[in-house]
């Protein structure tokens, strides 16, 4: 079976998938999460930031081995040197990279260069960006084949006051690009599941759900009971994209 998602597209996107992050800092507690969220009914697996730094290519090679049957997503937040960490994580056996709306347009285009000599998805992280909206519609211009619309870690503990969640640019974001939309960052189950109502499908489960934000391991409880329902809440929502005149 095949594990290629290059070629996704809201038309071929024919229900809603859910996709684990991996924010963990060991290949072991890596490989027992996503045995779980698999078991849960997790569509694709996601190696974190935090696990790219501990583990890098051999959490990949791992993960790779391990489930060869779903598609295996690196978020690399690249800055720069494109080229070079998406051919490293396309040999290893990636399906998708992530490079930062922040970038330079010319380390967007080496990303997505080598993201076409590799057969992988290459996503666009709008993190940061004083203009989400903007950013996003430039990411797909560049030629992302997806973005992410990401309200970051430390941004959300810095104010909690102020209650900032993806949801709130979400429908114009949707509505300004053409591409798979994602959105992350802090959102609780039932938030979570909400998104592909808002067009955006390819739904993000990790911390706290999967992972403990604190410790960054991985998290306790019944994970397998709690995920497998999130999933078939997911799976079974409808896909509503905005009304194209």
């Amino acid at each position: 079976m095949s594990t290629s998602i290059r070629d996704i597209t809201r038309e071929t996107l024919e229900r809603p998938l859910v996709q684990i992050s991996l924010d963990l800092t060991n290949n072991d507690e890596a490989l027992r999460t996503a045995a779980i969220a698999v078991e849960a009914g997790a569509d694709w697996i996601e190696v974190g930031t935090p696990l790219v730094l501990a583990e890098g290519l051999h959490s990949v090679r791992a993960l790779r081995k391990e489930f060869p049957d779903h598609p295996i997503i690196v978020d690399l937040k690249t800055m720069d040197g494109g080229y070079l960490e998406a051919e490293m994580m396309g040999d290893a056996g990636a399906d998708a990279v992530i490079v930062m709306g922040r970038a330079h347009d010319a380390t967007i285009a080496r990303v997505i260069e080598a993201g076409e000599q590799f057969g992988m998805l290459v996503m666009g992280d709008d993190l940061g960006a004083p203009d989400r909206v903007a950013e996003c519609a430039r990411l797909e211009q560049l030629g992302v084949g997806m973005v992410i619309h990401h309200i970051g870690y430390d941004h959300r503990g810095m104010h909690p006051e102020l209650g900032l969640t993806p949801l709130t640019d979400l429908p114009a974001i949707v509505a300004a690009t053409t591409v798979p939309v994602q959105a992350v960052g802090g959102l609780s189950i039932d938030q979570a599941v909400s998104c592909p109502e808002i067009g955006a499908p390819i739904v993000v489960f990790g911390a706290p759900l999967a992972i403990d934000g604190e410790s960054f391991s991985a998290a306790s409880g019944d994970l397998l009971g709690v995920l497998t329902e999130a999933c078939a809440r997911v799976h079974a929502a409808p896909i509503v994209y905005p009304a194209t005149s």
